[in-house]
């Protein structure tokens, strides 16, 4: 017999899984732009940022529910992780709508619904 997941928790799982992968693409964009590596590799430094991020993300106290990081009353982000991922998403943000399109959308979306609009 199979068990399967209840929905919220499959939701939940979805949503972090579309999150871990887009901030991946975002550090590689800026990683192969700033580092001048290959198109799937990251220098060791972004390595161990992504690695940081997609830990903070498994560990959010919010869940599916989660919004956009820089509007959470709670930033669980070290200042200089928090600072090097900002930098990564002002320079991979706007490329994003070029070369991942529906990803970028989705992630607009969640801004606006946290409260926070951007316009392309």
């Amino acid at each position: 017999m199979i068990k399967t997941k209840p929905f919220a928790q499959k939701m939940t799982m979805k949503k972090l899984e579309k999150e871990k992968k887009t901030i991946g693409i975002m550090i590689r964009i800026f990683c192969g732009a700033h580092h001048r590596t290959a198109r799937k590799l990251l220098c060791p430094a972004c390595t161990e940022l992504l690695d940081y991020v997609k830990e903070r993300l498994n560990k959010c106290p919010y869940g599916a529910n989660k919004g956009a990081c820089s509007k959470c009353k709670i930033h669980c982000y070290k200042p200089g992780k928090r600072k090097q991922i900002t930098e990564v998403m002002r320079y991979s943000g706007p490329k994003m709508a070029r070369k991942h399109p529906l990803l970028a959308i989705d992630h607009l979306l969640r801004l606006k619904a946290s409260g926070r609009s951007k316009t392309i």
